[in-house]
């Protein structure tokens, strides 16, 4: 069975295909992914809905109101335009020269992304709470050079999806140390696209590519989920203020396992060090192991003929290092006009790095990181590179 699935990775059968292996997500933070990625005992930020609720306890009180507002993000892979340049260069009618661009391509793995992520929310005395709307579309494409009877296949799994978050977090003095307690939700709607398109799709002259796709492999879902969290920071005089967290997600697995965008219900932890260092605002360096009961699935499709889904089957993906981040992030000034960080780690065995920045009320944001599409001994990487450009006080 590995065989077969590497086989299908690999765009090696014509019948077999995997629609890529990447874990599910809802929005990723250039700040985070930045850092690998590590956030379950770290948070500080209103994205932290999307990895342990309890982190907005972490929010600095002196801020007040936290606001993001358009914070439009643009994520893309390694030569996704010079790939799809191509792909709109070949002529409509000339079905040997697309066959020629898949070929080139075969095996490669393409994403392109946008989001907008606009929240307000505020760290009280007593708890601390964020109301944010979610917008994105991501846009995945893997060609396979001998995938259909005339030459080829250009596989997708895109969505586009959107809907409101919640989080609310409360902390406790115990005698063990502050325990922050979170709690989400989130309501999701998703419009998901899983498929292939042959060489006569990609040249038809009646249809453009995005109809065909549309009439073919469009899906509809509604999600809601609650997200459970809870970090505790011991030792609160100690220079390292340690803390450690742990996350329930998707309690429920938001009802939309069917479509590509399927939150599965997962079990994350973490662990972080913020140091004492002078001169500087703030240094962090952080650990998570997520998806504990590798709730995520690697997910084998077949297709008959002509390209169409006729089912799929749902294996198993136990790969510890595309669960295992690590990170390290350092403040360099937080002031009423400017503040910076670069951030630095690791993501799925790969290098991950960011530059974040804040003039007055403008907000920019740079990292890049990879995203490892395949499983196991299967290597199927994408680096992907993040740019982010909003406004917030």
């Amino acid at each position: 069975m590995k065989k077969i699935i590497s086989l299908a990775l690999l765009g090696a059968t014509t019948s077999l295909m995997a629609m890529y292996a990447e874990h599910a997500y809802l929005y990723k933070d250039p700040r985070i992914m930045g850092m690998g990625g590590a956030n379950v005992a770290v948070g500080s930020y209103s994205t932290s809905v999307f990895s342990n609720p309890a982190g907005l306890a972490s929010i600095k009180k002196e801020h007040g109101f936290e606001v993001d507002l358009l914070g439009i993000g643009v994520s893309v892979s390694e030569k996704s335009q010079e790939f799809m340049d191509d792909i709109n260069n070949v002529d409509s009618e000339d079905s040997a020269a697309m066959t020629a661009i898949l070929n080139k391509y075969s095996g490669k793995h393409f994403h392109v992304g946008v989001d907008n992520y606009t929240a307000l929310s505020k760290n009280s005395e007593a708890f601390a709470w964020s109301i944010g709307m979610l917008a994105a579309a991501d846009v995945n494409f893997m060609a396979h050079g001998n995938g259909s009877l005339t030459g080829g296949l250009l596989e997708t799994s895109s969505r586009g999806y959107g809907g409101l978050v919640l989080g609310g977090a409360i902390p406790y003095d115990t005698e063990i140390g502050r325990v922050d307690i979170g709690v989400g939700l989130k309501y999701i709607n998703l419009t998901s696209y899983e498929g292939t398109l042959g060489v006569t799709d990609l040249t038809n002259t009646d249809d453009d590519a995005t109809k065909i796709l549309q009439d073919k492999y469009e899906k509809t879902a509604t999600g809601i989920g609650m997200d459970l969290g809870a970090t505790l920071h011991p030792f609160a005089e100690n220079i390292w203020h340690p803390a450690v967290g742990m996350s329930i997600l998707n309690i429920g697995a938001m009802s939309m396992d069917d479509n590509y965008g399927g939150q599965p219900m997962s079990v994350n932890l973490g662990a972080s060090v913020t140091p004492e260092v002078p001169y500087f605002d703030k240094l962090v360096f952080a650990v998570d192991y997520v998806d504990l009961f590798n709730a995520n699935k690697l997910r084998i499709y077949n297709y008959n003929s002509v390209g169409e889904t006729v089912g799929y089957s749902d294996y198993a993906d136990t790969d510890f290092m595309k669960r295992l981040r690590l990170g390290a992030g350092l403040g360099l000034v937080d002031s009423t006009y400017f503040s910076s960080a670069v951030n630095v780690g690791i993501y799925q065995s790969a290098y991950t790095a960011g530059l974040n920045m804040e003039v007055t009320i403008l907000k920019l944001n740079f990292t890049t990181y990879q995203e490892q599409i395949g499983s196991g001994s299967v290597d199927i990487s994408d680096r992907r590179y993040m740019a982010q450009i909003g406004l917030g006080w």
